[in-house]
């Protein structure tokens, strides 16, 4: 189980993440969702442990991750928001030095690595600079490596950014298969519709706090409205959108 108390963190006098707190039990995926800027992505890199709480703690089976963070990252798996990866070597290199790191016996780690590129349609390009990969293509690398150790843990920040609809719905199946085999999955994403279909439980973050804490359809019963996008409208969204849209109807259409 992973557990956040109170969880805060600032950034000079702002504060991006304030008192968060929530627990995820292994096969549940959580839905984190907010709009841009709501301490998303910031929380996931405080749970990745790349950045450390202004106040509150993260615990992992009971103990703080700070703790012996070394153990806890051999057991996560972390596809981060940014495909912030070595454009001079190849996927295959990229995946082979991440499988050293991780310390994967060596045949073991060829084979999955030869099975992830061409489970993704990557196998003619695997021996390519990453350089030379589109967006989706490096998203698809960034997935196979955080699943290389097969991880009890699995932070997705924006997963399917990138990916083309067919992957897109590998990923989505990839999740529920994952939470069947008692995995953890923290899922951060835009895409309501996907959201909606594979996560267990949502939490809805605006402005750096929890808004709403439960299934999708327990929020649908309490709010009386149909969808996830539909309840995300209601708790984060204080704008017209339709008149926001026709306003920019009217600015393209003008002739000066």
């Amino acid at each position: 189980m992973i557990e956040l108390r109170g969880v805060t963190k600032k950034f000079s006098v702002f504060t991006v993440v304030d008192g968060v707190s929530f627990t995820v039990r292994p096969g549940e995926v959580l839905g984190y969702l907010g709009p841009n800027g709501a301490g998303k992505t910031t929380t996931i890199r405080m749970l990745a442990g790349l950045l450390e709480p202004s106040k509150g703690e993260i615990l992992f089976e009971g103990r703080p991750i700070r703790g012996d963070l070394y153990a806890f990252k051999k057991r996560l798996g972390y596809v981060p928001e940014q495909s912030e990866i070595y454009p001079h070597l190849s996927a295959y290199d990229y995946l082979t030095m991440v499988g050293r790191l991780r310390r994967l016996p060596a045949r073991p780690l060829k084979d999955k690595i030869v099975g992830f590129m061409d489970v993704f349609g990557l196998h003619h390009d695997m021996d390519s600079a990453l350089a030379t990969y589109s967006k989706g293509m490096r998203q698809k690398v960034l997935i196979a490596a955080a699943l290389l150790h097969d991880p009890d843990v699995l932070l997705l920040d924006e997963p399917l950014s990138g990916l083309d609809v067919t992957t897109a719905l590998v990923v989505r199946d990839l999740i529920r298969k994952l939470a069947a085999e008692n995995k953890i999955i923290i899922y951060s994403s835009h895409v309501l519709e996907v959201t909606e279909q594979v996560c267990s439980r949502i939490i809805i973050l605006h402005q750096g706090r929890v808004v709403a804490n439960d299934s999708v359809a327990n929020l649908r019963d309490l709010m009386h409205l149909p969808s996830l996008a539909e309840i995300f409208s209601q708790l984060v969204v204080h704008e017209d959108t339709a008149l926001a849209a026709d306003r920019i109807v009217e600015t393209m259409k003008r002739n000066g």
